[in-house]
């Protein structure tokens, strides 16, 4: 059964890691959870965070400076496992995860009831031929970014691959946290990837900053994942009101 295949629209919220401080994330998604987010979406902090803004490359250094790593992180969600019953979603890097090593972490992933994981530097190739095996081997289900310029062949390529979990809209071509307007043009496009997807969920990411760009993303695709937005009122101790009037 996929958890995020539901009749209603969806909101997921990013939240990095060990930021603002080592033991924020307990408290964040406790709230998440009680403000009626969908599910949520846990960065594992990263030196070189490659397909992130400068707001997320910020959290995850500091979180990084606070002392959260691959490991602690994976402790600290054991540690609140009987309390958080939102689908959760790891979104990092395949060298920590590699480092950790691949069959010791998938197999902490399935005990911790992880809904899927999102490795933005890995490639739809190289998962097929390389780490298929022992994704399915846990029954990790795996999540792929896609843009409104991926070609219609690979999207539904990577749509039948995530079909145990979603599929990632990079709302535009560029790095998290760039605000634009959702055009007619784009969200033709929108629509267009969510009929490529098929039964696949198709969730938009990158830049969605308000609950009218939530309400635009709604008419085309699933659901919505917020991120750099969440964060910017985390850092400034605004997330509860945030999240009220996104949700």
């Amino acid at each position: 059964m996929n958890p995020f295949k539901k009749d209603s629209k969806q909101v997921s919220i990013f939240v990095t890691a060990g930021y603002p401080n080592f033991h924020s994330l307990k408290g964040q998604l406790l709230q998440l959870q009680q403000l009626g987010v969908d599910f949520a979406e846990v960065g594992i902090p990263f030196s070189d965070p490659m397909a992130d803004g400068p707001v997320i490359q910020e959290t995850s250094s500091i979180a990084l400076a606070n002392g959260m790593k691959l490991g602690i992180l994976l402790q600290q969600l054991e540690d609140m496992q009987s309390e958080i019953y939102i689908p959760l979603v790891l979104m990092g890097y395949l060298n920590p995860v590699l480092q950790f090593g691949l069959d010791a972490f998938l197999q902490r992933c399935r005990s911790l009831n992880i809904a899927s994981l999102i490795l933005p530097d890995l490639s739809v190739e190289l998962y097929e031929t390389k780490y298929k095996s022992a994704f399915e081997k846990y029954g990790i289900p795996v999540t792929f970014l896609v843009t409104p310029l991926t070609p219609d062949a690979r999207v539904q390529r990577i749509a039948q691959v995530c079909q145990n979990s979603f599929v990632y809209l990079v709302g535009q071509t560029g790095i998290t946290g760039q605000g634009y307007d959702i055009s007619n043009t784009l969200s033709s496009r929108y629509a267009e990837l969510k009929t490529l997807c098929g039964s696949t969920p198709l969730f938009l990411g990158f830049g969605i900053d308000s609950k009218q760009k939530k309400e635009q993303a709604f008419k085309s695709v699933d659901g919505v994942i917020v991120g750099t937005a969440y964060l910017k009122a985390v850092k400034v101790g605004n997330e509860e009101e945030f999240l009220k009037g996104l949700v």
